[in-house]
């Protein structure tokens, strides 16, 4: 392990594109392999699909009063979901 390293450090990465499907139609997220990881969790722990769970966010980022584009959205609903 190098200096200044250890086990609780991140895993550096830049962002990867997938695809995901909400309301039928397919758009393109890139969001960096943690985020990824803890969106695949986060789904799995509330029994619904990566699609479905993307929807419910991008559902809620629309009512908010300043909308985010949706990858910050889904950005902001997994840090919360840490701290809640």
């Amino acid at each position: 392990m190098a200096e200044g390293q250890n086990d609780a450090s991140p895993d550096y990465a830049p962002p990867r594109k997938r695809s995901v499907l909400i309301a039928g139609h397919a758009t393109s997220i890139s969001l960096e392999p943690m985020f990824w990881q803890a969106l695949d969790a986060a789904a799995r722990q509330r029994g619904c699909t990566v699609n479905a769970l993307v929807a419910q966010i991008d559902a809620e980022r629309l009512d908010s009063r300043d909308t985010p584009n949706l990858t910050s959205a889904i950005r902001q609903w997994l840090f919360a979901r840490c701290f809640a």
